[in-house]
């Protein structure tokens, strides 16, 4: 299960409303072995593609690089589908590298909603999990939903 905070959540959504009809792509960090999700970083789609991304190298030698000054991991990895649901193409099933990350898949292809979906991939597996938008990660927490879905 995903446990993310709502604003996370709405920062990436409007990342991939910004960069539509293109697809938009990041990764959101947190504390090594955490599995907390806290720093949103958006990144450049360098294939500028309806229907791919792709890292910029140089970006993702970067980010990455920051991550471990930070002593951070990427907890999530994010991108969107302009025309198709929310859900790993095998492209994005063959490029899934940080085996412990959320993937999580925005669909932008509704102008009036949007389609957020989280996966676990692994080895060519794809698992759903559920995603729970929160306020904060304070203890006691209760989630605002488990399947989430936006207005725009």
């Amino acid at each position: 299960m995903l446990t993310i905070q709502q604003a996370i959540l709405d920062a990436i959504v409007a990342h991939a409303r910004r960069d539509h009809p293109d697809e938009a792509c990041g990764v959101v960090a947190g504390p090594i072995g955490s599995d907390t999700p806290t720093r949103h970083i958006p990144m450049d789609n360098a294939a500028r593609s309806m229907t791919f991304y792709q890292f910029d190298s140089m970006e993702q030698l970067r980010v990455w690089r920051e991550m471990d000054d930070r002593d951070e991991e990427p907890i999530v990895i994010y991108h969107s589908h302009t025309a198709t649901e929310a859900y790993p193409s095998r492209t994005d099933v063959a490029y899934a590298g940080e085996p412990n990350a959320h993937y999580v898949l925005v669909s932008t292809r509704e102008p009036d909603s949007t389609e957020i979906r989280s996966f676990r991939i692994l080895d060519g597996v794809v698992k759903e999990e559920p995603v729970n938008a929160v306020q904060s990660y304070m203890f006691g927490q209760t989630p605002n939903s488990v399947d989430y879905e936006c207005q725009a």
